[in-house]
């Protein structure tokens, strides 16, 4: 959903824990809005093309976005940096803990992860925290068992929460008039600030 409402709001709630926080537009411009699925909308087209057929989603146009927002924050002084990745910004969070990108990000946190490959997450340099959602088709068992095998492998620090009664999004858009969806929501975030306390 790229800068949306919610998305300020964490940010401000990140700051407010004492973290000076910058939102990246990972989809340069082309975020989807409401309504959030548009008549015939294909997420494997919009990824690979954009709304309009020219701004791709694609690894070769978002690690620029992110090395850019990395360049940015080592300028105003940061250098250890600790990152969130809901949905489709885990895999660039992952891609970033790498040895092969500079070992950019100290810390993660991600949330309902999606696209992340089995390589990207063996390559992590550092402690990685997920929160998953008990029904998810894009991070779904299989793969959260697969990504927990992988984590113990890496002999780094990690931890996976699984969230009953919720959906993918949840951390995000989770609906706050729905008590499950509001303490999942409210809990998540609380892991991501808790693990970054104690590693950063």
């Amino acid at each position: 959903m790229g800068i949306s409402k919610n998305a300020n709001l964490m940010a401000d709630q990140f700051a407010a824990n004492g973290y000076y926080t910058l939102i990246p537009d990972l989809f340069n411009g082309d975020s989807l809005t409401n309504p959030w699925r548009p008549e015939n909308f294909s997420l494997m087209n919009w990824l690979q093309h954009g709304m309009k057929g020219d701004n791709p989603h694609t690894v070769p146009h978002v690690d620029p976005i992110m090395v850019k927002a990395l360049d940015y924050l080592n300028e105003q002084g940061y250098k250890e940096i600790a990152a969130v990745g809901y949905c489709f910004g885990a895999k660039y969070v992952v891609r970033f803990m790498s040895e092969e990108r500079g070992e950019r990000i100290k810390v993660a946190y991600l949330a309902h992860p999606s696209f992340v490959d089995e390589a990207e997450l063996e390559a992590i340099k550092g402690p990685l925290s997920i929160s998953a959602a008990e029904t998810d088709t894009i991070f779904p068992v299989d793969m959260r068992h697969k990504s927990e095998e992988i984590l113990v492998a890496t002999k780094l620090p990690y931890q996976i929460n699984l969230f009953s009664g919720v959906s993918h999004g949840f951390a995000v858009r989770g609906d706050p008039s729905i008590p499950q969806e509001k303490w999942a929501k409210e809990q998540a975030f609380e892991q991501a600030v808790q693990w970054f306390n104690f590693h950063m």
